[in-house]
This record gives structure tokens, sequence and C-alpha cells, in this order.
């Protein structure tokens, strides 16, 4: 079977090229609902049991994506 590839892909088929940006998607998504689904169990919490975790309520969101980005 031969597959169709373009120039200045390093050989890489469209089909690799699919299969692979599908992957990344699915991965995106899940990283996407895990971390939303953490912020929601966060925000569920007191006050009290943020405060005892070193988190303020207006820092969840930051606390989550830490190892994303720098607030």
């Amino acid at each position: 079977m031969a597959f169709i590839t373009t120039a200045g892909q390093s050989g890489q088929s469209v089909f690799a090229r699919a299969v692979h940006g599908i992957a990344e998607g699915l991965v995106t998504y899940m990283e996407r609902q895990s971390r939303q689904s953490q912020i929601q169990r966060l925000e569920a919490k007191s006050d009290a049991e943020l405060a005892a975790m070193g988190l303020s309520r207006d820092r969840i969101v930051a606390h989550v994506f830490r190892d994303r980005f720098y607030f």
C-alpha cells in the first residue's frame, strides 16, 4: 500500500500526520477534562479546607495549571 506524501513533511504520510493530530487532540481533551474535575473538587471545599491546603479560592485555577502557566 502506498501512502501519499507531501514535500517538507520529512516523508511523513498524510495518514500518519492525521493520526498524530487526532491523538494530540485526544490528549488535550483528556487533560482539560481532568483539570476541570480537579477545579470542581477544589471549588467544592470550604474556605477553611482550602486555607489548610495553603490555597485561597481565587488561586484555585492558578494552582491547577501551575505546571503550564506561571502566574
